[in-house]
C-alpha cells in the first residue's frame, strides 16, 4: 500500500490494538460480517489517503466498497465513526510494520539499518505519499476523538523506539535510563519531520540527515 505498509511487512507482525480508538465498534458476530467491515474500511482508507478525510463522503465509500448505506451505518454511527477506524487501519499497518522492525533491535548498526530501509523505500517512492499517520495528523488533529486515537498511535510507536533503545543499553552493560522516553519521541519526531520535508521536496535528503543527526544524539546520549 505505502512504503511503510511495505517496510519488511510480513504475515507475522505484530498487530495494533483494536481497542486503540476511544469509540471503537463492536467486531461483526459473522465472517461475513467482518468482511463487509473490513471492506468498507478498506475503500475509506484508499479513499482518504487520496483525498482526505475532508473530501471524502460516506456515498463514495459505498461506491468504492460496493455496499450499501445501511450496512454503512450497521457498522459506523457516523462518518466520524467511520474515519476512527481509517486511523485504526492505518495504524495497524505502520505500526505492525515498525514493530516487526524495531522488537529485535539492540544495537546502534541496527538503528542505522533501520534509517537506511527508511530512505531507501522512501526514496523507491520518489518521496510520494508521506506517512500515513503523519497525513491523517495534519488533518484531524484538532478534533479531540481523531487527536486522541492518533496520539495513541504516535505514543505506541514512539514506544517501540524507547524499547529499542533500553535493549541496546542493556547490550552495552548499562542500566536503561530514564532519558529514554525523551529520545523516542525524538526519535519519532525526527522520522516525522524528515518524511514530511522529503514529501515536500522530492528528496530523501532531508530524511537521510534528520534521522542521521537524531541516531548521533542517541548514541551520545545513551553512550553508546
Amino acid at each position: 500500500m505505502d512504503y511503510l505498509v511495505q517496510l519488511l511487512a510480513s504475515p507475522d507482525a505484530v498487530k495494533y490494538d483494536k481497542n486503540m480508538s476511544p469509540n471503537a465498534t463492536a467486531s461483526p458476530k459473522t465472517a461475513r460480517g467482518a468482511a463487509t467491515r473490513a471492506r468498507i474500511v478498506d475503500a475509506a482508507t484508499e479513499l482518504v489517503r487520496a483525498h482526505g478525510a475532508a473530501n471524502t463522503t460516506i456515498d463514495a465509500v459505498i461506491e468504492a466498497s460496493e455496499v450499501s448505506k445501511s450496512q454503512i451505518y450497521h457498522y459506523f454511527a457516523d462518518k466520524d465513526d467511520l474515519v476512527l477506524a481509517v486511523i485504526q487501519r492505518q495504524a495497524e499497518c505502520v505500526l505492525g510494520t515498525h514493530e516487526e522492525l524495531l522488537r529485535k533491535l539492540n544495537s546502534l548498526a541496527g538503528l542505522r539499518r533501520w534509517r537506511d530501509a527508511v530512505v531507501e523505500l522512501t526514496r523507491q517512492t520518489n518521496c510520494a505519499g508521506g506517512c500515513p499517520l503523519g497525513s491523517l495528523a495534519a488533518e484531524l488533529s484538532e478534533a479531540p476523538r481523531t487527536r486522541a486515537a492518533l496520539a495513541e498511535s504516535f505514543a505506541r510507536w514512539a514506544s517501540h523506539f524507547e524499547a529499542a533503545f533500553a535493549r541496546m543499553q542493556t547490550r552495552a552493560g548499562r542500566r536503561p535510563s530514564g532519558a529514554l522516553k525523551e529520545l523516542s519521541e525524538a526519535m519519532l519526531a525526527s522520522l516525522q519531520g524528515g518524511l514530511l520535508l522529503a514529501q515536500t521536496m522530492r528528496s530523501t535528503r532531508p530524511l537521510e540527515l534528520a534521522l542521521d543527526m537524531a541516531i548521533d544524539h542517541v548514541a551520545a546520549r545513551l553512550k553508546l
